[in-house]
């Protein structure tokens, strides 16, 4: 049974070359018949290791070595439940029929988003002239 989905914000900084970067993946809480709870990672559609694990860092843009990311934001996706008052629309007809274009949409982008800034460590500040 699925627990909580949501997307998470990953943020990576190369410790070799310092490039930044980030990624948005969607994450599935799930509980299994035994009871174990388990996480489940893809990025744009494709499943994927857990980008804060070693095994699911991805490679640098940059320099192509691999680096664990840290979690900078999260938004959290509602669950349906039973709510009498929640707005919901009926699936009339065959379910596989319903909103066709639905099928055929592209894929939302992980990296449409505005990628974060960081100011050049190496980058020498000069007062204005005339200050």
């Amino acid at each position: 049974m699925i627990t909580e989905l949501a997307v998470e914000r990953v943020e990576f900084t190369c410790g070799h070359c310092w490039h930044s970067w980030s990624a948005d993946y969607d994450v599935q809480h799930y509980r299994d018949e035994e009871g174990n709870d388990w996480e489940y990672f893809s990025h744009d559609g494709i499943p994927v290791a857990s980008p804060y694990s070693p095994d699911g860092a991805p490679a640098c843009p940059g320099c192509h070595r691999h680096w664990v990311g840290h979690l900078t934001a999260r938004r959290l996706v509602p669950l349906p439940d039973e709510e009498p008052t929640r707005p919901r629309t009926g699936v009339i007809g065959d379910p596989a029929q319903h909103r066709p274009e639905r099928h055929a949409a592209p894929q939302l982008s992980g990296t449409s988003h505005q990628q974060p800034t960081r100011q050049d460590p190496t980058a020498i500040w000069h007062e204005p002239a005339g200050l």
